[in-house]
C-alpha cells in the first residue's frame, strides 16, 4: 500500500502546478532578472556562471540563462520538477539552503522572491547566507531579496488578487498577521481548470521577519561586504555583497 501523502506535499504538488500563472500577472521576471544581472556585472564584469538558489519552478532562470551559465536549487520536489521540464539541460538541484553543497563555486549566487523569508531564526539565516558564500568564487557577487525587514512591517495586511493563466483561472485570499518576529497568513485557493472543475487548497505562510542588522551581520559573517539597496529592485529592496575572503 502506498504511504498516505502529506498535507504539505499536496499543497507543494498543487501550488507547483499554478505557481506560474498566479505570478507572471504581477512578477516582471524579464526586468528584475535585468537588474540583477546589473547588479552582478557592476561588481564583477566578467561574471559567467550563476546558482539561483530556493529557484522555484525556474521563471528567473529562463531570463537569467540568456546571460549566464546557471543551475538552481530547490527545497520542493514538485517546484523542480516543474523547473526540470522548463529548462531543459540547465541543472537543477534539490536541497536545503542552509546546507547544500554542489561541489563547485559561481561567479554570482541569487536568492529571490523572499524566499529567505521562509527560514527559521537567525541562526538559519546565518547558516543560508554562510552556505551560499561558501558557494561563490573569490570576488562573486551574493544577491538576496529578502521578505519585509522587521523594521519595515506593518502588522499585516488583506491579500486579495485573482489571476488568469494559461491553464487556470486562480483566486487566493488571506490575512497576514503577526506572530513574535515572523509574519503569518492563512492563504486560501480556489482553482478552476479547463474541465470546468474547481479546487480549494489551504496553505500556511510563515516568514521570518528579520532586521536590516541582522541579514548584514549574515553577510560579514560569512566573508562577504554588504549593502541593502531599498530601491531598484522590487519593492523590498536587495541586498548585495561581494566575497572578500
Amino acid at each position: 500500500m502506498a504511504a498516505a501523502r502529506s498535507a504539505e506535499t499536496i499543497y507543494q504538488e498543487n501550488f507547483a502546478e499554478i505557481y506560474d500563472d498566479v505570478y507572471r500577472g504581477h512578477r516582471d521576471y524579464r526586468l528584475e532578472t535585468e537588474r540583477l544581472r546589473q547588479l552582478v556585472h557592476e561588481r564583477r564584469p566578467a561574471a559567467r556562471t550563476l546558482l539561483d538558489v530556493a529557484c522555484g519552478t525556474g521563471e528567473h532562470l529562463v531570463h537569467l540563462g540568456r546571460v549566464f551559465d546557471v543551475e538552481g536549487l530547490d527545497l520542493a520536489e514538485p517546484m523542480l520538477r516543474v523547473a526540470a521540464a522548463k529548462l531543459g539541460d540547465v541543472p537543477v538541484h534539490q536541497g536545503d539552503m542552509r546546507k547544500f553543497d554542489l561541489g563547485r563555486s559561481f561567479d554570482a549566487v541569487s536568492c529571490l522572491f523572499s524566499s529567505i523569508g521562509y527560514l527559521g531564526g537567525t541562526d538559519d539565516l546565518d547558516a543560508a547566507v554562510g552556505a551560499m558564500a561558501a558557494h561563490l568564487a573569490p570576488g562573486g557577487v551574493l544577491v538576496i531579496e529578502p521578505w519585509i525587514l522587521r523594521e519595515r512591517w506593518n502588522g499585516g495586511d488583506l491579500v486579495q488578487a485573482q489571476f488568469s493563466g494559461d491553464r487556470a483561472t486562480v483566486s487566493r485570499m488571506g490575512r497576514w498577521y503577526t506572530s513574535g518576529d515572523r509574519s503569518q497568513v492563512e492563504m486560501h485557493y480556489l482553482v478552476a481548470g479547463p474541465d470546468g472543475a474547481v479546487r480549494h487548497f489551504v496553505n500556511q505562510q510563515d516568514l521570518a521577519l528579520f532586521s536590516r542588522d541582522e541579514y548584514e551581520a549574515a553577510f560579514v559573517a560569512s566573508g562577504c561586504t554588504v549593502e541593502y539597496l531599498a530601491d531598484g529592485y522590487a519593492d523590498r529592496g536587495v541586498f548585495v555583497g561581494v566575497r572578500t575572503s
